[in-house]
């Protein structure tokens, strides 16, 4: 039941940040700072550059790990990543940027088909969805844990940063409110079908089997079909991918917000070199770290949705608080308790 419970939070969560963007012209680490402060704009700060460099690195990982299958080395996929993510930003304009990123979304619906390759059991899908039960053992520590982690990666504070600042570079204004509503629950919704199909397909054939990580699941399915394991992982990387254009995105848009520097990707990089050189930045520190031999991995990818759950009630005060400050809003009637 966790991603049906997700899938609504995640929405009303995105959606307030649409409207502050679209009200106020202003991205979400630049309203901080407006509205708290510098103490509790620099904490902000700080808090969202460790998560989303921590985040990146996790990314990096599934990428490598996905392609790994196809015994592609993993510095052919970091280089490979690189330049994709180099490509999208070359343009100069955001709609070029987010109809790339587009595309890449549709891909992730790859899962939708592999899950029909494993014939699941129609009825086990509707039991195991809707009546909530815990496994053997009952809520030990690493189910909550986990639970923890799965927090993390579906409402993680970066997406708060990267929502509000994109509807910003985008040019949203007021009277696209309504649209950019729909946006955001299409987006929820198909992150929760997205989901619920990897449920399915790893609950019907790897049911009680030990998995470290997603590549390993991968591997285990190739026995079954090699078109199921070849979508999964195929998956996997472009899930990776996508996390790392938004994210490495979410911390360029901030630091450009707070120390004043051109932070758009509607500028070339000559007229935004501040906001493009933090982007590489981060690319280029996350995607070594994933090539460090021995590098815990699969701690880090665990640990760092944990820890983003744990900040995440912080940076969900600061945007209520926003929302329901006048000073913020001007003379617009749209608040925070005007949900639809």
């Amino acid at each position: 039941m966790v991603p049906y419970f997700f899938g609504p939070v995640a929405y009303f969560v995105q959606e307030m940040t649409v409207r502050l963007g679209a009200v106020t012209k202003r991205g979400h680490a630049e309203a901080i700072f407006d509205g708290f402060g510098s103490f509790w704009g620099w904490f902000s700060l700080i808090d969202l550059i460790l998560t989303d460099l921590l985040t990146m690195i996790t990314e990096f990982i599934g990428m490598t790990a996905a392609m790994s299958i196809f015994n592609i080395p993993a510095i052919v996929t970091v280089l490979v990543a690189w330049l994709i993510m180099g490509i999208m930003i070359f343009s100069g304009r955001y709609w070029t940027w987010e109809k790339i990123a587009l595309l890449f979304c549709f891909i992730n619906l790859i899962y939708i088909p592999a899950a029909f390759i494993v014939h699941p059991s129609i009825p086990a899908i509707f039991s195991n969805s809707f009546i909530p039960h815990l496994p053997p053992g009952g809520l030990t520590a690493t189910l909550f844990f986990l639970l923890m982690a799965n927090i993390g990666t579906t409402i993680a504070p970066w997406m708060l940063f990267f929502q509000q600042s994109s509807v910003v570079d985008k040019g949203l204004q007021e009277k696209d409110i309504k649209f950019a509503r729909i946006d955001t629950a299409l987006g929820a919704f198909f992150t929760v079908v997205v989901a619920m199909f990897v449920i399915i397909i790893s609950g019907t054939l790897l049911y009680g089997t030990h998995v470290n990580d997603a590549a390993q699941a991968a591997r285990m399915l190739m026995p079954t079909s090699k078109y199921l394991g070849t979508f999964v992982a195929i998956g996997l990387f472009n899930a990776g991918l996508l996390g790392a254009i938004c994210i490495s995105l979410a911390s360029s848009w901030a630091f450009g917000e707070v120390f004043g520097w051109a932070h758009s990707l509607n500028k070339k990089i000559k007229e935004a070199p501040w906001f493009y050189s933090y982007y590489f930045f981060t690319l280029l520190v996350a995607g070594i770290v994933v090539l460090i031999p021995g590098a815990p991995l699969v701690l880090i990818t665990l640990f760092v949705q944990v820890i983003a759950t744990t900040l995440l009630p912080a940076a969900l005060v600061f945007l209520i608080i926003l929302l329901n400050d006048e000073k913020q809003w001007g003379n617009t009637k749209i608040t925070c308790f005007t949900i639809l």
